[in-house]
């Protein structure tokens, strides 16, 4: 949706962070000894976006030949003892294993990923490495390094507490984020005033399509942006309309292609089918997504999925239930391009 929306959950939320101390919006009432509420109401000022340019400096690539770049993280299971490591490397492959470990100055664990690539019209990208490590113990910070010789960057993460009906938990909500001027200070706020241990992020993430043959370039610009935060705290990914990338006129016919091959998800520990709709559990919260531009009527296999779904969740481990969406579920919605 456009940069504008309004921010809450089930619709393509503002270009703001908004933070939640378990929920922001939920189906039923409060839940008895979970203390819950809004946290921040900012918001970005309304008016045209103004993109950053390409040699911004919170676009610089990291120093060394081939570093790593692009670091993001996300959930990697349903109750969070893995986590889902993404990072991209230019000019070769290079290394897909994570060493990761407990103690900054001992590593002791070694995971092994994968790497891939895409083109899109005249853009090929670099080399995307997605590295899962698993068998994490609940509420423990982890050390993690990705690269190889002088080029290895070092990072961390805390994962969550083991679910219960009492846990509280802190999620940051982000939408509609792009690469403006005004979205280093969104991102800068969020980090200045946020105690938030985990972002929502209900869609429309770089807004490359945005630029001439969806300049893919812009995906790459976004990634570098937002290390400096989804590297150390995961980001539970939504697809909104700016992710969907379909293009016929330039021979593009696969939608949702940069996003799928940057972005993934744990889709397939939830019993989902595809990586756009699925659930996790973290804290207290039991957590669904959805995806508003994959069809999502009766006998689909995204309906069909949410109607297995619902029964699994128990209210009395996970009491606060958290649906995304990029925009509401209706029966007849306009495909838009602009708010």
């Amino acid at each position: 949706m456009g940069r504008h929306g309004v921010g809450w959950i089930g619709a393509a939320a503002a270009p703001a962070a908004v933070l939640l101390p378990l929920l922001l919006l939920v189906a039923g009432g409060a839940c008895p000894g979970a203390r819950a509420g809004l946290t921040s109401e900012y918001r970005r000022h309304l008016g045209s976006a103004i993109d950053m340019p390409l040699d911004a400096d919170v676009f610089r690539p990291p120093p060394g030949q081939n570093a790593p770049e692009q670091v993001h993280i996300t959930q990697g299971n349903h109750d969070g003892t893995a986590m889902i490591i993404s990072w991209v490397t230019t000019s070769e492959p290079g290394s897909s294993t994570v060493v990761y470990g407990t103690s900054e100055d001992n590593l002791n664990y070694t995971a092994n990923g994968k790497h891939t690539q895409y083109t899109f019209y005249n853009y090929t990208s670099g080399y995307i490495h997605h590295c899962t490590i698993k068998k994490l113990e609940f509420d423990t910070k982890y050390y993690y390094a990705v690269g190889i010789g002088q080029t290895v960057r070092k990072f961390w993460f805390m994962t969550p507490a083991k679910s219960g009906p009492d846990v509280p938990y802190t999620f940051g909500l982000i939408g509609d984020l792009g690469q403006s001027f005004d979205s280093n200070v969104t991102l800068a706020h969020y980090e200045t005033n946020s105690k938030a241990q985990a972002v929502l992020f209900v869609g429309d993430l770089s807004y490359a399509d945005n630029y001439p043959y969806h300049d893919n370039v812009r995906w790459d610009t976004w990634a570098r942006f937002v290390e400096r935060n989804v590297a150390y705290q995961p980001w539970i990914w939504t697809a909104g309309n700016h992710e969907i990338d379909f293009a016929p006129e330039l021979g593009e016919t696969k939608p949702f292609k940069p996003y799928s091959n940057m972005y993934p998800t744990p889709y397939k520990a939830s019993g989902s089918t595809a990586p756009y709709w699925y659930s996790i559990k973290r804290a207290s919260a039991y957590i669904i997504v959805l995806a508003s531009y994959s069809s999502y009527g009766k006998y689909t296999p995204q309906y069909k999925w949410l109607e297995a779904e619902f029964p699994k969740v128990n209210r009395s481990e996970t009491p606060w239930l958290i649906v995304l969406m990029h925009a509401p579920c209706t029966e007849y919605q306009m495909w838009h391009t602009t708010s």
